[in-house]
């Protein structure tokens, strides 16, 4: 393929991108096909001479659609929502155009500046405190500082390197010999509640220190005072706390982890916080919302996802720490073929030292595009929207009367199950039965086709989570999924389905 073909194609794509997103409507928003569909459509080898770019178009049509989950449909409500918007492809199309592999300052140092500019500006949006930025007000560098991440799981377990590097150079500095200091990194323990995400536990695994899983309260959060007992259990155990995680938007219900005494426990027994905000933090961009995150500011590290929730495609996570030191001297590694800028490091930052990969994307540029064309205010009523359109949904459950909701509808997660007194007789008072309704319940809705969402379970009582944030979606698509989960509540409570 030559530049004219190119410029030939590429408009050929552009336009089936754009006739893809008018169409999302039009099919159903989780695909059908059953595992090994793909395998028996293909080739058993690829191809030894060229084909077609008509033929390669052919076979996303017939072939890779059917087995496509729209997750940027209006109809799509599963987990959490993967925005994507089309200024962010834009930005997506000029990093594929450089191609860059930015592990360092001098491999394109617009990469690397940029990606310092916008996390700055990203950390000021949401309301991150001073020491998390790069640069600070006066113009001097700062000790903190953001990096664009993969994902979430990322994040946790570069946060977590870091969290370990600290407690280690510390015991050094006490007089703790190299073998002791071996010795105790099997000794180290992480603090999760039992609604983290399961990117702690993985981190753990990875790093290999313990994990402790504390029970989240009634309001599914992790508070000071479990934490604490799980803490000094363990130290009078011979064990050595260093990090725990609080969470700002849990995946199954976005219940809010008590930050603020939290983040108390964690300065007075010297352990590092992690906030994973991967899904709510795009919320901080609205002021109104800022006062539930109290404590953040007194956090080592803090994450979210702006391609969850902020317009921007995947992969783009945003990571802060108050202080880099810990971070670049755990993932350093230098070689005579990595030169290094010397001077200023203000703006010159080895990002393959922030990261797990060497090699990195850039990737700030489609942030760098979503902030500019749509702007704070732009941003904010993304998100505004979809929170207004929660709570109509949660009004419309409660008015019904057959529906009762699990947890309180902050965000754009609406958790909720049938009423079991309105189940019939045999059911009423059995859990298991009334997990059954509800399980049935979401069986039924995702067999219709029209609409997508995905149950869970809150301390063993099935409920539904329909999770509202499609950058494409409106208020009508909300409006269709009342509109189904009414329907077949009906053929559940009437024992007909």
């Amino acid at each position: 393929m030559d530049v004219s073909e190119f410029r030939k194609r590429g408009k050929e794509m552009i336009d089936f991108i754009a006739d893809y997103y008018e169409s999302l409507d039009n099919v159903s928003p989780v695909s059908q096909v059953q595992p090994g569909y793909l395998y028996k459509l293909m080739p058993r080898e690829a191809p030894e001479t060229p084909e077609s770019f008509e033929d390669i178009r052919k076979d996303i049509e017939t072939k890779i659609m059917p087995g496509m989950t729209h997750w940027q449909s209006g109809r799509f409500f599963g987990w959490y929502p993967s925005n994507s918007s089309f200024p962010a492809m834009l930005g997506d199309m000029v990093s594929s155009m450089f191609n860059i592999v930015g592990f360092n300052w001098i491999c394109s140092p617009a990469a690397t500046e940029l990606e310092t500019v916008v996390m700055d500006w990203l950390g000021k949006l949401i309301g991150l405190d001073e020491r998390f930025m790069a640069i600070k007000d006066d113009g001097t560098e700062g000790k903190g500082g953001g990096v664009i991440q993969g994902s979430a799981s990322e994040a946790h377990i570069v946060a977590m390197i870091a969290a370990r590097e600290r407690v280690l150079e510390r015991l050094q500095a006490l007089g703790k010999s190299d073998e002791d200091i071996d010795a105790i990194r099997s000794k180290l323990v992480a603090y999760f509640s039992d609604q983290t995400h399961s990117a702690g536990q993985k981190a753990t695994n990875i790093i290999g220190c313990k994990a402790r899983t504390i029970q989240s309260d009634k309001q599914f959060r992790l508070t000071k005072g479990a934490l604490m007992t799980a803490v000094e259990e363990d130290r009078r155990s011979g064990l050595v706390p260093f990090f725990v995680c609080a969470t700002f938007g849990t995946t199954n219900t976005a219940a809010i982890d008590d930050i603020l005494g939290i983040a108390g426990a964690t300065e007075s027994e010297d352990l590092w916080l992690h906030i994973d905000a991967a899904y709510a933090g795009a919320a901080l961009v609205c002021p109104e919302f800022r006062p539930l995150a109290h404590g953040i500011e007194r956090a080592d590290s803090f994450n979210f996802n702006p391609h969850k929730w902020m317009l921007t495609n995947f992969d783009c996570s945003a990571l802060w720490v108050a202080d880099s030191s810990h971070l670049v001297k755990a993932l350093s590694i230098e070689r005579e073929y990595l030169p290094r800028v010397k001077g200023s490091t203000s703006f010159a930052k080895d990002y393959r030292n922030w990261q797990l990969p060497l090699g990195r994307r850039f990737r700030a540029l489609k942030l760098w595009f979503v902030m500019r064309m749509y702007g704070a205010s732009g941003i904010r009523a993304h998100i505004r929207g979809h929170v207004e359109q929660a709570k109509w949904l949660e009004e419309q459950l409660v008015a019904d009367g057959r529906f009762e909701i699990m947890t309180p509808v902050v965000f754009g997660l609406v958790v909720f199950r049938i009423k079991p007194s309105l189940l019939p007789a045999h059911v009423n008072g059995c859990q298991d039965a009334a997990n059954n309704a509800n399980a049935k319940l979401v069986e039924l809705i995702n067999g219709d086709g029209r609409v997508f969402l995905v149950g869970t379970k809150l301390k063993g009582v099935d409920a539904l989570r329909p999770a509202i944030g499609s950058s494409h979606g409106s208020s009508a698509h909300t409006a269709l999924l009342f509109k189904v989960v009414g329907e077949y509540t009906a053929a559940v409570i009437s024992g007909h389905s």
